[in-house]
């Protein structure tokens, strides 16, 4: 909140999910109170699924307005997701991309991780260097998602996502890890060295990120860095 109240002119990525669903609580908390403003704010959110509406409660668009959007004074012209139905995916990639670098890059990233250490939707294999791009979905991702969905055959296969290069190039990353599901992940985070077998151990280069673990997904909670 300080961060933002200091900067001119603060570029969030923002993240969905459950997991960061308590600092967007956090944030419309503090707006409601007259601490913080968001009219300066310009946001990008990591990813997108393909072949969803904006307007679909299952597209991460609706996430946002749902959690977040719709309860602040943020201006949607500064508003940024993929979008999931372009006609040319990979122009809206380069779109997106373009976006990015014109707002002079990410200030800070929200992050969270997949059960299998995907960052964004970059799955296991995914190169380091990789921007905006169209991904497939693995199938333990697939399985994961489909709680959001009425049967895992409604779970989109593809999706719009960051690539890991446009994420380590944020200059600050908060990394939210919770729940018993991710202790794999955390694991493999902490233990393994950094391959793109595991996309997230990446993270481990970046100069300025935060990690916060909560209890279920690690013994005791933890705030470190890297």
């Amino acid at each position: 909140m300080d961060r933002m109240n200091m900067q001119e002119n603060p570029v969030l990525g923002l993240a969905t999910g459950s997991t960061p669903e308590g600092i967007y609580q956090g944030f419309i908390q503090e707006y409601n109170k007259g601490k913080v403003s968001f009219k300066n704010v310009t946001t990008f959110n990591l990813d997108e699924y393909t072949g969803l509406k904006k307007d679909d409660p299952n597209s991460y668009c609706y996430f946002m307005n749902e959690k977040l959007l719709r309860h602040i004074d943020i201006a949607m012209e500064r508003v940024h997701i993929p979008s999931g139905t372009a006609v040319d995916l990979k122009s809206e990639c380069l779109k997106y991309e373009r976006a990015i670098e014109r707002a002079g890059g990410i200030d800070i990233q929200v992050l969270g991780i997949g059960e299998n250490g995907h960052i964004g939707f970059n799955e296991p294999g995914a190169s380091f260097s990789s921007r905006t791009h169209v991904v497939d979905l693995a199938d333990s991702t697939i399985q994961a998602n489909s709680r959001f969905f009425k049967s895992v055959d409604e779970v989109p296969k593809q999706a719009i996502s960051m690539g890991i290069q446009t994420i380590m190039d944020s200059k600050e990353i908060l990394l939210l890890i919770s729940g018993e599901a991710k202790a794999d992940a955390v694991a493999k985070l902490l233990e393994e060295e950094v391959s793109e077998d595991l996309p997230a151990s990446i993270l481990k280069k970046h100069a300025n990120i935060t990690v916060i673990i909560d209890e279920a997904a690690f013994k005791g909670t933890l705030s470190a860095s890297f």
